[in-house]
């Protein structure tokens, strides 16, 4: 079994949660159920299935829980874009937490396929 907190890739992801909750702490009132909630979901969700994966068995249901990970990067990737089209953050600010989601989906992606390589 595999420990997540000793992961890389879990340690990046996991920062990047707390710069989205930071963020969306400042997002107006009226999206609090709307792009707040989908934003905080969805990037809890990538480090919250790597460490899920790190519990299974075997290299390939980890490597399913990496995939779901990587969706919800991409995920988490648009919706930054979407909350900069509204103003509620800004271009520079954008491209700092779009750079750290671009390193996480490289870092899954390389995992994954060793993963699979491995199978």
């Amino acid at each position: 079994m595999r420990n997540f907190r000793e992961l890389k890739v879990w340690d990046k992801s996991h920062k990047l949660v707390l710069s989205v909750y930071r963020t969306t702490a400042r997002f107006p009132q009226q999206e609090q159920y709307g792009l707040t909630s989908q934003l905080r979901r969805a990037s809890s969700s990538i480090p919250t299935n790597i460490a899920e994966g790190c519990g299974r068995n075997g290299n390939r249901e980890f490597s399913h829980f990496l995939q779901i990970a990587l969706g919800s990067a991409s995920e988490v990737e648009y919706l930054l874009f979407l909350a900069q089209e509204l103003g509620y953050i800004d271009s520079e600010f954008n491209k700092e937490l779009t750079a750290q989601i671009i390193e996480v989906k490289c870092m899954l992606t390389c995992f994954i396929q060793k993963l699979n390589a491995d199978t």
